[in-house]
């Protein structure tokens, strides 16, 4: 019950000054992205960029994972939520240096077996023969959750994997591809950090 009021819309509580930027790594992987898609803020809030279909599609749609008028339902979002959690649980094990759940890794490779790995054959009256991506509406969270899941899976076995950690600036819960020793997933993190730091000095000596 506590987490569902905490949990807010981005129209609902999350102003453009709130937002946070793109974590290092997200341009590159729509997993980390999708991890990332619920940031936690001050005050104990959290900002849920897919708490709604109408938020999920615009999400979908920035990343071309989706066309901006899909017309998802709250199922569709739901879904999406789902995996997010998932690839959440597979990211704080790999930072963890744990194994990850067993029902982390089984959705991961049930979303990605969902949908065609190929594109299919067709004939076109016009054309004659072609191969085409089957991506009917119905199918649209299919195929984008399996680009996200097939993502997950190839930055937890590629170089990355070593580059991944966690934000280190509390209550941030993002992660992110570290570049040398950066910990934090964005200036404002980092800046929170060290302000956390010097007032920790401060108050010892006083």
């Amino acid at each position: 019950m506590e987490a569902t009021r905490n949990m807010r819309s981005m129209e609902d509580f999350v102003t453009d000054e709130a937002t946070p930027p793109t974590a290092p790594g997200e341009d590159e992987h729509p997993a980390l992205a999708l991890a990332n898609s619920a940031p936690a803020l001050t005050g104990g809030h959290t900002a849920d960029l897919l708490s709604t279909p109408v938020q999920a599609e615009r999400w979908l749609a920035r990343r071309e994972l989706a066309p901006p008028d899909a017309g998802l339902a709250e199922v569709c979002a739901s879904r999406l939520r789902s995996l997010r959690e998932q690839v959440r649980s597979l990211l704080a094990s790999q930072v963890a240096g744990q194994t990850p759940p067993p029902a982390a890794v089984a959705a991961i490779n049930d979303a990605m077996t969902r949908v065609p790995t190929a594109p299919l054959l067709l004939w076109d009256e016009e054309t004659g023969p072609c191969r085409v991506a089957p991506h009917p509406v119905t199918a649209i969270v299919e195929h984008a959750l399996a680009v996200i899941a097939a993502d997950a899976a190839d930055l937890l076995t590629s170089p990355d994997a070593a580059r991944l950690t966690a934000c280190a600036s509390p209550p941030c819960n993002r992660f992110l591809l570290k570049h040398g020793r950066r910990q934090w997933c964005s200036t404002r993190c980092g800046d929170r950090a060290r302000a956390a730091r010097a007032y920790a000095r401060r108050t010892a000596t006083d």
